[in-house]
């Protein structure tokens, strides 16, 4: 028998064309959201006119690979992609395998989003975090190797979760670019020097529609809380110039601004095109809101700003 030899990788340019130039990053898709809550949103989503819709993994939340499965079944043109499937949570073979039955059963809309998550939340799984970087590439490695038995028309595309230099150049040298979280345009900028040109750079942007500065920061703040108790996002935002005093009582207002838009529809999209202007190639918007619903309506009032 012959050698079944491996189907093409999309090419960059091909993935950006799909992914357009402004989608959706929802959390709660993948948390809180009940199924029948879950299958309305991205379908709504994908009538306003979002072109992607991103959903995240965590260990108390549904798994990636069939939570894109239920979010596919319900649309018939979105691009869904994992922001992040942790690669804890499931061997290479696994990953690569899943996400071609993804890819072939439902028209190449799907696109993996890997990530080495954080030692908080791998420990509980029974894993012990080290050496993350290495962990990745021979990772990604054991999913060149392996096998998949139904003709593809091309690989599913690739992001690696990178925000510091040595995890960006991973990216760029073993998947098709990069996805990066809780990150001004600043590091965007940063990231696309590192990555070069070609690679695909997806930042996501989390949005307060709200014009009042004390209440959008209050919100703002309530999102934040997490992610600077993690040690790779408060080093990665020391890099770009951020100290102890801006890490202190839920962030400084400097921290919190950067990090998360605020304001009427047109500010929030001058910061995605501040995004675009350094350097992302897709920026996936998460409005910060108390429940999926009011999640879809604040997508609704920032359409004809992002997508026009």
């Amino acid at each position: 028998m012959a050698e079944r030899t491996q189907p093409p990788t999309v090419e960059s340019t091909q993935l950006r064309r799909r992914l357009g130039r402004t989608g959706v990053w929802l959390f709660s898709l993948s948390r809180t959201a009940t199924a029948d809550e879950a299958r309305t949103a991205a379908a709504e989503i994908e009538r306003l006119g979002y072109p992607a819709l991103w959903v995240g993994e965590s260990p108390d939340g549904r798994e990636a690979f069939t939570n894109a499965a239920l979010l596919l079944s319900a649309t018939e043109r979105l691009h869904v992609a994992t922001g992040i499937a942790n690669i804890y949570g499931r061997d290479a073979v696994a990953a690569a395998n899943g996400a071609a039955t993804l890819a072939e059963a439902w028209g190449y809309r799907f696109v993996l989003g890997l990530g080495v998550s954080h030692k908080p939340l791998v420990a509980p799984r029974g894993h012990e975090y080290s050496a993350p970087l290495q962990y990745m590439r021979d990772y990604l490695d054991g999913m060149d190797r392996a096998s998949f038995g139904v003709p593809l028309a091309e690989r599913p595309p690739r992001v690696l979760a990178a925000l510091r230099r040595r995890m960006l150049e991973l990216a760029a040298q073993h998947a098709q670019g990069a996805h990066t979280y809780f990150v001004p345009p600043e590091h965007t900028a940063k990231a696309r020097e590192i990555l070069g040109q070609d690679p695909v750079l997806v930042p996501e942007q989390a949005v307060v529609v709200e014009t009042d500065a004390g209440r959008a920061r209050e919100i703002a703040r309530e999102y934040a809380a997490m992610y600077l108790s993690l040690p790779n996002y408060v080093n990665n935002l020391r890099e770009l110039g951020f100290s102890d005093d801006d890490f202190a009582g839920g962030g400084s207002d400097r921290l919190i601004d950067a990090i998360v838009a605020w304001g009427e529809p047109e500010a929030i999209a001058e910061r995605v095109r501040a995004h675009h202007d350094a350097g992302a190639d897709h920026v996936c918007v998460q409005p910060l809101a108390d429940s999926v619903g009011a999640q879809i309506e604040h997508l609704r009032l920032l359409a004809p700003a992002l997508l026009g």
